[in-house]
């Protein structure tokens, strides 16, 4: 079924397959920001905060793990309507919105002007660009035109290349970009619709998970990736999706699949693994809930990772999951790209 590719094409009528393939293209547009004449060095920063919501703001989560120990001030990812209290004059705010008009991205937005927050608005279009540029606020304008889910290049890269143009990130990242759009460049060429079954990972993944629940659990700098493939499960395959992170959830979570039979058969559990980042207590946790879910879930995966560096470690997941969610959503019969449950939470909201 995967491989024929008249039946994608008649279910990925947004061909949203072909988006995700220009992921490595949107890491090199956002280069442009590197250049760009807006931004300019800030005296005092001392935190950051990334706000948005949805597809907007998983880019923060990767920013927070990715940088936790490799820069001096703390990364904030909100979402909510408001600000911390603690927001400042000495804040960098990052509002990000890929429409521009996300209620509680310009929500915030306000505050932080209230605060007088320093402010870098990312959107491509939108309210959020307008009061940009009516309040003379630093403005990165993204490519329009594609779902917010698969924006997550511009909106990442953008906001690292920001960072680092400012002064926050002060250690080189040019190696670590060349080896990610690398390694994501092997992995489209591996699991990209016109490779068979048999040789891609990704509909093999897919296929594994059809008709079960999945249950994803990441640790240190792979739980946002975690995150980021439930959403995809929700949004792209539209189905029931949950995650965790270890070592956190071996506190509670490993005692509901103890004595739960009935239900935990229903449930793909997928740990993600990386021998050369586990602790010997993060690969003695993760053994040990391998095989207790061998023996209570209906099947378990481990995906080993690629790449040497971090961020090409972080984004060779994400981009799996990005595949395998589009997979598995054909495999259901589904277009991956409308979301109508939030639709019509925007119209009734609308009404307020």
């Amino acid at each position: 079924m995967l491989d024929d590719l008249k039946l994608i094409s008649e279910t990925d009528k947004s061909n949203m397959l072909d988006i995700v393939e220009k992921f490595p293209e949107q890491i090199k547009t956002s280069f442009d920001i590197k250049n760009s004449p807006i931004l300019g060095s800030y005296l005092k920063i001392d935190n950051i905060i990334i706000s948005g919501m949805g597809a907007s703001s998983i880019s923060g989560d990767i920013i927070q793990r990715l940088f936790l120990d490799r820069i001096d001030i703390p990364i904030f990812v909100n979402r909510q309507y408001t600000l911390p209290k603690w927001a400042n004059k000495n804040t960098l705010l990052i509002s990000q919105s890929y429409s521009g008009n996300t209620e509680e991205t310009l929500n915030t937005f306000k505050y932080g002007y209230q605060k007088r927050c320093k402010i870098i608005g990312i959107s491509s279009d939108g309210r959020l660009q307008e009061l940009c540029e009516k309040s003379e606020i630093p403005f990165i304008k993204i490519p329009a035109g594609i779902p917010p889910r698969t924006a997550t290049g511009y909106m990442l890269f953008s906001t690292i290349f920001a960072m680092k143009k400012i002064g926050v990130i002060k250690s080189d990242i040019n190696s670590e970009i060349e080896e990610t759009i690398l390694v994501i460049n092997d992995l489209k060429n591996h699991i990209k619709k016109e490779i068979p079954e048999d040789e891609n990972i990704s509909k093999q993944l897919a296929k594994k998970i059809f008709n079960t629940i999945p249950q994803i659990y990441g640790f240190e700098f792979y739980t946002p990736i975690a995150k980021r493939w439930c959403t995809q499960f929700n949004e792209n395959s539209k189905i029931i999706c949950r995650y965790d992170e270890v070592p956190e959830c071996n506190h509670n979570d490993i005692v509901g699949w103890s004595l739960n039979p009935e239900v935990s058969k229903n449930f793909t559990c997928i740990l993600f693994r990386d021998s050369e980042n586990e602790s010997i207590y993060i690969s003695k946790r993760l053994n040990f809930m391998k095989k207790l879910f061998e023996e209570v879930s209906a099947n378990v995966i481990e995906i080993n990772i690629n790449g040497k560096k971090r961020l090409a470690k972080m984004l060779y997941a994400m981009h799996l999951g990005d595949f395998t969610s589009i997979y598995l959503s054909i495999l259901r019969g589904i277009d991956p790209t409308p979301v109508d449950a939030i639709t019509e939470l925007k119209n009734e909201l609308a009404k307020i």
